[in-house]
């Protein structure tokens, strides 16, 4: 397997209504998520994006959702954003630098931290229109218009970073080196 090296920017936990996640110092990662955040759990209720009905429950597969800096700025300079769009502002619970094309990182993909810790990539986290209100009440552009909100999901397309599952625990800290060991199936 093909390993990558690149940094913590930030590690992110919360429970807010607006999916808003302050940024700690560092978190603890259980086998059912990231303690004392919204989305902690081995279940979860489906949604309209799930090939389930809404209200079935299911696996919980986005127990931890994360970020690059490097997208984030795409993300930023399409919008015309002029403040720094953050993984706190998009709900993420991580941030990493240094990592290429973070969005595309395949299913079996492990993000691993020096306590241990490994996160588990499960999939994509394709860019919702509910996320773009959160950009628009919290950003200006350089222009002077309004944030055009509804334009993050076609701006944010395979840039909204990746969602998974907590594959070892451990303590996870801002400014942690970590390793993307980038999952191949056998036969690529």
């Amino acid at each position: 397997m093909k390993e990558i090296r690149g940094t913590l920017i930030s590690v992110h936990v919360g429970d807010n209504e607006d999916y808003s996640k302050p940024i700690q110092s560092q978190v603890t990662v259980e086998l059912d998520g990231f303690v004392d955040d919204k989305h902690r759990g081995f279940q979860r209720i489906a949604q309209s994006w799930d090939s389930e009905p809404n209200g079935t429950v299911r696996r919980n597969e986005r127990q931890w959702s994360g970020v690059s800096i490097e997208e984030l700025e795409t993300i930023r300079s399409r919008l015309d954003l002029c403040e720094p769009l953050t993984a706190a502002t998009l709900g993420a619970n991580v941030c990493v630098e240094g990592i290429p094309d973070f969005s595309q990182l395949p299913k079996g993909s492990k993000l691993i931290f020096p306590s241990g810790a490994v996160l588990l990539v499960e999939e994509d986290n394709p860019p919702c229109s509910w996320m773009a209100d959160q950009v628009a009440a919290k950003h200006t552009t350089h222009s002077g218009e309004p944030v055009a909100g509804k334009m993050f999901p076609k701006y944010a397309i395979g840039l909204r970073g990746v969602v998974g599952v907590v594959d070892v625990p451990g303590v996870i800290r801002s400014g942690d080196s970590v390793i993307a060991r980038i999952y191949h199936a056998q036969g690529d």
